[in-house]
């Protein structure tokens, strides 16, 4: 127990020290390009412990290792300064907000090369199915392929012009297909073949147009807080029965959970050599798409290849998961201020260094993967026009381009002090909620 958790703050220190270190690298180099006079360059926070001083720069190891942070020259208007042209504060706006933006620039540039790393060195993984046969473990009800009559059990020997396809290139061909479009299949069912037309409307919903694949329901993840930790779901739990329903692939557990609509699903999980009874709750959050779905808060553990990507291919994809990601970031942002995302569900340190032990576990892929994560909401989160993040230097800098004069110094140290407080709130709850999750009947 012991090592788990010094394991666990360790990789916390690690994620967070390098993601916030290059935050603040961004900030430096920019500042640097454009003549700003750097002072301090810290690796840490506190106390000086080690350092050495190449020109204008204390290059410093400091006492507490979460990230760092950049002393420019004049870059505070409440301390006096010389007014000397290497000054932060004597750049033109543009400038400034060049060196402020920086910072988040570079946590997003880290986010697609860390992806393409591991699409580069590992692999793009994707599941071991979709280089088989195309062979159906059931269909989604009121879905185009129920509609045209494929059940489970049904090959799929020819799909317009592919003759014996897997999965993949099933779900290609589909995704390629124009909306209205009709997809010709040959079936073999008990010995029979049957001739099935099927009508697309939507080529992005793959399950709903081909049906769904066998894949066993076990537990790969259970999301901190959400309710299938709150119900007692472990990684490495098989769900064999859901609703009194036998569950022969991963998909009927997700198609029953996302159309629940909040009801409880009775859990039949065999864990070992024994079988339990659990009872969830899903819950609504956001897809990537934007839309809004029923989840509990668990991954599969499907069989996993991963096939290795040239520099071109693995830095665009780097770019798409990125993209991806980030566009569901910003919308639970969004949502939280409107109040459709509870705050309940954020996570803070403790929930970070929690995430951070169980992906030094499963491997390096998955470590990195997580840095990328870190990387990508460091980045975004830090553009929010709050005062004290970059987001709010850059709207105190449009503020002051639109009345074309610096605002007074007591109301810049206002403006600070209100986003502190807000800031210092957030964290408050976050963290009490973290550490609530830790307690059952929470």
């Amino acid at each position: 127990m012991t090592m788990a958790i010094l394991t666990s703050v360790f990789a916390v220190v690690i994620v967070l020290g390098i993601m916030i270190l290059v935050h603040e690298w961004g900030h430096f180099i920019v500042a640097r390009l454009c003549g700003v006079r750097v002072e301090i360059f810290s690796f840490g926070f506190g106390p000086r412990l080690w350092g050495r001083k190449r020109g204008a720069t204390d290059y410093r190891l400091s006492a507490l290792p979460l990230g760092g942070y950049v002393k420019m020259a004049g870059d505070n208007p409440s301390e006096e300064r010389a007014g000397e042209p290497d000054e932060f504060l004597s750049k033109p706006r543009w400038q400034r907000a060049v060196i402020v933006l920086a910072g988040p620039t570079m946590n997003l540039l880290t986010t697609v090369l860390l992806y393409a790393g591991i699409f580069y060195f590992a692999g793009l993984p994707m599941d071991a199915y979709m280089l088989r046969p195309v062979e159906l473990a059931g269909v989604l009800k009121n879905s185009p392929a129920a509609a045209a009559g494929l059940q489970a059990g049904d090959r799929i020997v020819a799909l317009n012009e592919l003759q014996n396809p897997t999965w993949e290139q099933a779900q290609t061909a589909v995704v390629r297909l124009q909306p209205g479009s009709e997809l010709r299949l040959q079936v073999e069912r008990g010995g029979e073949s049957l001739a099935v037309n099927i009508s697309v409307n939507d080529p992005r919903q793959i399950e709903g147009v081909l049906g769904y694949p066998k894949m066993p329901a076990v537990v790969d993840q259970v999301q901190l807080g959400m309710p299938a930790e709150r119900a007692g779901l472990q990684a490495g739990d098989q769900i064999i029965e859901l609703n009194g329903q036998m569950v022969q692939t991963w998909y009927q557990v997700s198609e029953t959970i996302r159309g629940s609509s909040g009801k409880p699903l009775q859990i039949v999980v065999q864990r070992g050599d024994r079988q339990l009874h659990l009872q969830v709750k899903a819950v609504q959050v956001q897809g990537r798409g934007g839309e809004m779905v029923w989840q509990i808060g668990m991954l599969n553990r499907g069989e996993r290849i991963y096939r290795r990507l040239g520099v071109v291919d693995s830095v665009e994809y780097g770019a798409l998961n990125s993209w991806g990601l980030g566009r569901q970031i910003v919308g639970i942002v969004g949502q939280l201020f409107t109040g459709t995302v509870s705050i309940r569900q954020l996570q803070g340190v403790v929930g970070i260094t929690r995430e951070a032990g169980q992906a030094v576990k499963r491997g390096p892929v998955d470590f990195v993967n997580l840095m990328a994560v870190i990387s990508l909401n460091l980045g975004i989160l830090n553009l929010l026009p709050i005062p004290i993040l970059d987001g709010g230097h850059i709207l105190m800098l449009s503020v002051e381009g639109v009345i074309r004069r610096d605002l007074s110094v007591a109301v810049k140290e206002r403006f600070v002090q209100v986003g502190m407080v807000f800031l210092l709130i957030i964290l408050a709850i976050v963290m009490y909620n973290d550490v609530l999750r830790f307690f059952p009947g929470r």
